[in-house]
């Protein structure tokens, strides 16, 4: 029977302040063990990790008819990884129709998840 190839990922969990030093394993690309955490939020960070990592996107959307002015922005869910290059591409097509207030979806269906308003942010002067 043929030996399936193993490796490890180290990783610093970031789930909570004590920023445990993981040591995944991996067999042949999958998921085989974690160590190094101190509570099982760690060894649920790690195999999300290697598995299928995901990040809250946070960035600036334009302001519509309001050149200059930047809407502060974040995915109310983490996206996919590798779908946050294609993300960017389209929040930078987008434009928020001001006025804004914080906690508003300001995009929906962006990779599972919407985009919110971080900062409420009124029509300009004279508009």
């Amino acid at each position: 029977m043929a030996e399936v190839p193993k490796s490890r990922r180290e990783l610093t969990c970031i789930t909570c302040p004590m920023g445990c030093a993981l040591t995944v394993e991996l067999a042949d690309g999958v998921f085989v063990s974690v160590s190094g955490n101190r509570c099982k939020r760690g060894e649920a960070y790690a195999y999300a990790e290697v598995t299928h990592p995901a990040r809250t996107l946070t960035t600036t959307m334009a302001a519509q008819g309001a050149p200059g002015i930047l809407v502060p922005v974040k995915s109310d869910r983490p996206l996919p990884k590798e779908c946050l290059l294609e993300a960017m591409r389209q929040i930078h097509r987008q434009r928020v129709k001001l006025p804004v207030k914080r906690g508003d979806v300001v995009m929906t269906g962006l990779f599972g998840g919407n985009m919110i308003a971080t900062r409420s942010v009124d029509e300009p002067a004279g508009s």
